[in-house]
């Protein structure tokens, strides 16, 4: 499985898709060939969780825990391989090459989305992090992966908005990173609003968004345009104490008024994906055996 968000997000927390989107052959058979050392070196028999990070085409080895996941029954229902049970027969002396399983290279995509406890705990910081915050998981399935990702927030409450406001609020380190995800949004249709440094900087880059007041610059302020259902979906990354401080009181009103919000730009990058997959495709609903043929 890929991870949409970066490493720093809980596993648990974070959307992931299978088949992997972005990694190239040549990563993947170095994930394969670690995989196999680590498993063979360790003595696994069963099932291994291992998580990788890669940067600058490295792959690094972040953790592997000779046991199962809660991830594994999306895997299982992703590819149509009974993970759980081929573990169980390999744990009691089945062999691997008698029980007649391969791995199979499928054709559509499976997007794992979480379920998050804010609407049921007051108080809580919404921003994700090392600790896991989920309570649940939702999977998208299509044979597109803007479709899929749709397909998973619909399940997971958090349907994306495919017209009305947006409310864009970044961190200066992620500015430059997040002004092709604001122009993909805004040239399907959406109107973006944010704050002050980041619309200077997306208009400096030729995207035309509205400037809406900080939280504690007084009223009008996004809290407002949120009360008065002017706001569709929230995208707010964070930075310092003070804008820490603003995310928690928008992304609380985000939970309480049921408006989507995400808090990752890898998570936008998919986001503005699916909004773009579903205008241009309809979006169908199959049983999974459909994908697994």
């Amino acid at each position: 499985m890929e991870h949409i968000e970066q490493a720093g997000i809980h596993s648990g927390d974070s959307a992931c898709v299978i088949p992997t989107q972005s990694l190239p052959p040549s990563i993947i058979d170095t994930v394969r060939e670690y995989t196999r050392k680590l498993a063979l070196g360790l003595g696994v028999v069963g099932l291994v969780n291992l998580q990788m990070a890669v940067k600058d085409n490295v792959v690094y080895i972040l953790e592997a825990n000779p046991r199962a996941s809660r991830t594994v029954p999306f895997v299982s229902k992703a590819t149509g391989i009974p993970v759980a049970k081929i573990a169980a027969k390999v744990m009691v002396g089945k062999k691997l090459r008698d029980l007649g399983y391969k791995e199979r290279e499928i054709r559509h995509v499976a997007v794992k989305e979480v379920l998050l406890p804010f609407s049921k705990l007051s108080g809580v910081d919404t921003m994700l992090g090392p600790e896991m915050k989920s309570t649940g998981e939702v999977m998208g399935i299509d044979y597109d992966f803007g479709l899929a990702f749709y397909k998973a927030c619909i399940s997971a409450d958090n349907e994306l908005p495919l017209k009305g406001n947006i409310f864009i609020s970044v961190n200066m380190e992620q500015k430059e990173e997040a002004i092709p995800i604001a122009r993909k949004l805004r040239d399907l249709g959406l109107t973006l609003f944010g704050t002050e440094g980041t619309v200077d900087y997306l208009h400096e880059a030729g995207v035309e968004a509205n400037l809406v007041r900080k939280v504690q610059e007084g009223s009008p302020n996004v809290l407002d345009m949120m009360r008065h259902g002017e706001i569709r979906l929230i995208i707010n990354t964070p930075q310092d104490k003070q804008s820490r401080q603003d995310h928690y009181q928008i992304m609380r009103a985000a939970v309480d008024f049921q408006i989507p919000y995400i808090t990752t730009l890898q998570a936008a990058r998919a986001a503005a994906l699916a909004i773009d997959a579903i205008k241009r495709e309809k979006l169908t609903l199959e049983p999974i055996s459909h994908y697994l043929k």
